[in-house]
């Protein structure tokens, strides 16, 4: 595959929509795991609930931290009272509060335009930028915290179009992560689903530091590329932030013969991946980043990957490859649906090391 690796059509594959997981594994930890071995080339079949035995002491996983919050606003358009739906994206500037979103239909939704999405709650549409995108300015009588508040009583969870049920009150708390501390993502770091609170204390237990970085997801990471020739993909750009604890703890594994750092998800790689020294050495800084990251890419920082099955022509799916081998990742795939494995971010797991 070396000859095409760099195109969109590698990244194609067929799959029964059946297992596509409208719903969470019941508790989080059963969700079915395969294991990838790199240097063997093997695959085991296990349950997350088995994760700690594949980590000891002075291990690090790394863990995004980022919160969902109920980013899809339905309102009503001024005059026409036409029903809208805009998506909140991500905050430009919390002083004007000025926000990127995308509208529906967008054909109705212009400059100057006023949407209401409640009593109290309004805004003005001020400027276009694409097709469906536009930024508002939030009209309200508060702070910003009463705002977040405010958004936080008349949103809806944005579970992935491949969801094909209604949102449900549960999803809240579904489609967020037990390490969700920062508000700001639009999707779930999904690969964090699966982690309990137990898996947690029996990681800690075995001397194992789980550490965080903030990465706060947007739409971009799992827009679907639509190029053929991936080095003409760009990435919406996203903001992160690596505490200088979790890098100074990566640096010492790194330096170790023993120890190993594990990304919990393609956010978490995309973090840590994008904050290097010049002496590659992980970095505690903060800013934005649209890396992408597709085969063949050297991997300084992650050296075992904890991530979902992902859609065709998705970056995700692309990271993914470049860490495990793209032969051997669709090799996982083709077994993982003849396996019945739940696919994608309420789905299973996959532990590559």
């Amino acid at each position: 595959m070396a000859f095409n690796r760099m195109k969109l059509s590698s990244f194609v594959f067929d799959y029964p929509r059946e297992l596509v997981a409208q719903y969470p594994a019941e508790p989080r930890d059963q969700s079915r795991m395969m294991v990838l071995n790199r240097k063997e080339r093997s695959i085991e079949h296990r349950y997350f609930s088995d994760i700690p035995e594949y980590f000891g002491e002075g291990d690090v996983l790394v863990y995004n931290d980022t919160k969902v919050f109920p980013a899809r606003l339905l309102g009503i358009k001024e005059k026409t009272g036409a029903n809208i739906e805009v998506f909140l994206l991500r905050e430009l500037n919390p002083e004007s509060r000025l926000w990127d979103v995308i509208v529906d239909p967008a054909r109705k939704i212009r400059i100057g335009n006023k949407l209401f999405f409640g009593p109290s709650l309004a805004a003005e549409v001020i400027d276009n930028t694409t097709s469906r995108g536009r930024t508002i300015r939030f009209v309200f009588n508060g702070n910003n915290d009463e705002l977040y508040r405010q958004i936080d009583e008349i949103g809806h969870t944005p579970l992935p179009p491949y969801i094909k049920r209604a949102v449900e009150k549960a999803d809240r708390e579904r489609y967020q992560t037990i390490f969700a501390e920062h508000r700001g993502a639009v999707a779930a770091p999904t690969a964090g689903l699966h982690f309990t609170q137990a898996i947690g204390e029996k990681l800690r237990d075995r001397g194992v530091s789980m550490l965080p970085v903030t990465l706060h997801v947007g739409l971009g990471t799992f827009r679907p590329v639509a190029v053929e020739d991936l080095t003409k993909h760009r990435m919406h750009s996203e903001n992160y932030a690596i505490p200088k604890e979790t890098a100074d703890a990566v640096n010492r594994a790194l330096t170790s013969s023993t120890n190993s750092v594990t990304a919990i998800g393609t956010t978490v790689v995309r973090a840590i991946e994008t904050s290097l020294t010049v002496s590659r050495h992980l970095k505690g800084r903060s800013g934005w980043t649209d890396k992408f990251i597709y085969p063949p890419y050297e991997f300084h920082v992650t050296e075992r990957l904890i991530t979902n099955f992902h859609m065709p022509k998705s970056t995700l799916l692309m990271l993914a490859s470049a860490f495990a081998g793209f032969d051997f990742l669709m090799e996982a795939y083709h077994k993982a649906i003849d396996n019945k494995y739940r696919l994608f971010s309420f789905g299973d797991a996959m532990l590559i090391i």
